[in-house]
């Protein structure tokens, strides 16, 4: 097998997503150290973007693999995901974050914002759902 036709055969759109967190992480930092909020000299300022863009990957792939993980675990515990004990959690994070970024316009503040609000609301969510389950089959 060639490896054009190997390369093919691997590439999934995944690594699309993954390529354009690359891309934003690295043009942001680059932006950033052009538009003078840094003065750095250009080597430094392209290892930085290069840092960035891999750092953007890795919390992509973070945030979206517990994104996914919460929402497959949920469905194989018999939910749904229409469910409002999956999507209040799921609402909460994305309301998170765009309640921080119009307070701060920090994006970065806003990912970490909406992820812990995601990450609370849905631990209190389990936490409920756990009593109003437990209360319903004792009194049964």
């Amino acid at each position: 097998m060639s490896l054009h036709q190997r390369f093919r055969d691997r590439l999934r759109p995944w690594h699309l997503l993954d390529l354009a967190a690359f891309l934003f992480g690295a043009g942001w930092s680059l932006w950033r150290n052009s538009a003078g909020f840094e003065t750095t000299p250009p080597l430094f300022a392209l290892v930085t973007a290069i840092v960035s863009g891999l750092l953007a990957v890795v919390v992509l792939r973070f945030t979206l693999g517990n994104l996914w993980g919460y929402a497959v675990e949920y469905a194989n515990a018999g939910g749904q995901w229409s469910d409002l004990a999956f999507l209040v959690p799921v609402g909460s994070g994305l309301a998170g974050v765009v309640v921080t970024y119009a307070v701060t316009t920090d994006l970065g503040a806003a990912a970490w914002a909406g992820f812990w609000t995601f990450a609370v609301v849905a631990g209190v969510v389990a936490v409920a759902v756990s009593f109003a389950a437990g209360y319903r089959g004792t009194s049964a």
